[in-house]
Order: C-alpha cells, then structure tokens, then sequence
C-alpha cells in the first residue's frame, strides 16, 4: 500500500525541521530543495506518487515531452544517430529518465533505423521510477541498466530532458539595496523564509535599486563540470526551460524563476506540502555552458526547442502519424507552449566536438547569445 501524502508530509517535514535544527535553525534553500525532492522514500522524487501524466486524474502533476508524443523521441533519436556516427561512441546515457518514455522512443527508433545500441545507462536516484521504467524498458532488458553515479571515464552520447531544472538552487535576495541568501526557519510551528547576508552575487550585476529574487545554480554547473570531467569521448544534449545569462538576470524578472508543479497547476510556494509537489527553478544556459568550457568541453549546439526539432526531421516523421500525434506534436513547436520557452544546449569533449555540426542546429543557431 501506497503511503498517504499526509503522512508522507509529516515524516519529511520532521526531517526539514531536524535538519534547520542541526544546521542553527536556519537552512540554505539548496539543502530544503534536496530534502524536498530527493529525501530518500519521502522526497518528490523519492516516494511512490504518481509524478508524469496527460490529465491530474490520475494523480499526476505535469507532462513531459516524451509523454506528449512519441515524435519527440523519435526525433530526438535522429540526432543521437548522427552523434554516435560524429564521435564513433556506440552507448547513450539519460539522467533522470522519468517514466522511461524517452529512452523507450530513442531505442525503438534506433533499432528502426538498424543501428541498435550496445547499451542504454541510466542514472537515476529515484528507486520508484527505476522501477517504472524497468516496467515501460522490459523490452529492452538486455540492453538497459541503471546506475547510481557516473563511472571515473565514460563514452556515449548523453541526454537530459528536464533534468537541469530539478537540480538545487541557491536563492540570493536583494532587500533594500543589500544582498541575502534566502533560507528556511521553523518559526511557530511552519516553515518560513528567513534572510542572511551573504558575499553571494548573480554572475551578472541586476540593474536598479528595487528588491529583487533570483537563483543561481552551483549544482547544476558542478554536475557538468564533473560530466565534463569523466565523458572522454561522446556528446551532451540537454533540454530544459530557460534563458541565456542576459534573460535570466534582467532587471524585469526580479521574482525570480522558482516555481511548483502539482496536479497540473503551478505554485510559488515552495514551503507548503512539502513532498507532494515538484519544485524547478529555470536553467541559466549561459553558466551551464560556461561550467562545460572552463572544465574543457566545447559548446556544439544552442537553440530553442522548436527549432532544434524541426531542424532534426520533426516534420518528416509526422508525415506518417496521426491527427492526435500531429496536435501534440504542435506543443512541441508553438511558441506560446514548449517550442519558444525550452531551449536546447549541446556539448562535447574537445576532440569530439571536431569536423561535424549537429543535425538539430544547422539552422537557426543561437550559441552566439549566450
């Protein structure tokens, strides 16, 4: 039997408010963003509760891509293709691979196309979805494995779809001219926001004078730097919500990109339900590409999510789908949906980053913006 929310809240919330108690009654919001999501059996991302749907009758909070429409897997493998070719890797590797939906569509359309994989990784911490996805995988049992952490070395193509945005922030406030970090305290029996004055800055000086939220993200940028670190030969490609630098910190945004999905609705309160909801903070693409250089990779590939799909066949292989594929498919590409909003960011080690353009950017390459 499932456990109940409430009682899922309640165990995670004694844990959050033992932790404030350790850390001097005042915790970095990183640190609540970990426990929220990752506690182990009572986290977001750790418990039983359904996460990824079409509709919130079945309990889900939000849709992924994959589960819109196996198009976008299908196309996605397009590019993996010329990224096994481009490099001579013969092995992909997903973060975070949700229901297991992407990694479904990319091996069957690899196989379709007569070049299956030696080996499909994924790594993945939450126990709950590795276990879905060895349900939606079972095809594919001999060759899909999961690990918990990246090996030393490591080749192959890597693939993140909404990964980057789900990895912890720091939040740094500006309150009448002065700069904070942003925490959590127990105060009268529930969580609430307190301040600390901190040396912490955006990468960015934010124009003006007015209060002002935001995030930076060093956990995201160590992921890549030690991805950068370990990937000898292969490529990265990320997909995600988020801006270049120049976006991300302008001065009009100064409420910050933190937000909470549950039940197909978003929040911006973090602090409430503790475990029963999803909590992202957009992807600064600028400092993630930044983190790869200094750690020695190249940046192959910038752009927006439509354009990359469209550049990469979309259009040719909705030929052959049918009317409800072809309405979804449209939320991949609108603007006003996940076309404009969600960028693509590529990355490859040094050497095999030379003598090939990836498919997905041929047209429409925004890395000079970043």
């Amino acid at each position: 039997m499932a456990t109940e929310p409430t009682s899922l809240t309640s165990d995670l919330l004694q844990r959050v408010v033992g932790a404030i108690a350790q850390a001097g009654g005042w915790l970095p919001f990183d640190r609540f963003m970990a426990m929220a999501l990752y506690e182990p059996g009572l986290g977001y991302y750790a418990n039983t509760a359904p996460k990824f749907g079409h509709t919130p009758h079945g309990g889900s909070d939000f849709v992924t891509a994959p589960e819109l429409t196996p198009l976008f897997g299908h196309t996605l493998a397009r590019q993996v293709a010329q990224a096994l070719d481009a490099t001579g890797a013969d092995e992909v590797w997903e973060f975070g691979a949700g229901t297991g939906a992407l990694a479904l569509q990319v091996i069957e359309a690899l196989a379709d196309q007569g070049r299956p994989l030696r080996c499909y990784t994924i790594v993945d911490l939450s126990g709950s979805l590795r276990e879905r996805q060895r349900t939606t995988l079972v095809a594919y049992a001999d060759v899909v494995r999961w690990v918990d952490a990246l090996p030393e070395r490591m080749e192959g193509v890597v693939l993140g779809n909404e990964v980057l945005d789900a990895m912890p922030v720091q939040l740094l406030a500006r309150v009448g001219g002065v700069w904070f970090e942003r925490g959590v305290a127990w105060n009268e029996g529930r969580l609430v926001w307190a301040d600390r004055p901190t040396e912490l800055r955006p990468p960015v000086d934010v124009p003006g004078e007015h209060d002002y939220l935001t995030e930076i993200h060093p956990q995201a940028e160590a992921f890549v730097r030690t991805l950068a670190d370990r990937l000898q030969r292969g490529a990265a490609f990320f997909l995600d919500y988020g801006f270049p630098e120049a976006e991300y910190f302008h001065a009009q945004r100064h409420m910050g990109t933190l937000i909470c999905h549950r039940a197909h609705r978003s929040d911006s309160d973090p602090l409430a339900d503790v475990g029963q909801k999803d909590i992202t903070a957009h992807v600064n693409f600028t400092g993630i590409a930044l983190a790869a250089q200094d750690a020695g990779m190249a940046v192959i590939g910038y752009t927006s999510q439509g354009r990359f799909l469209l550049n990469a066949g979309l259009l040719t292989l909705a030929q052959s789908a049918d009317a409800r594929q072809n309405a979804m498919m449209q939320k991949l590409l609108n603007e006003h949906e996940m076309g404009e909003l969600f960028k693509v960011l590529a990355l490859a080690p040094a050497a095999s980053a030379q003598g090939w353009v990836p498919l997905g950017f041929a047209v429409g390459d925004r890395t000079h913006r970043l």
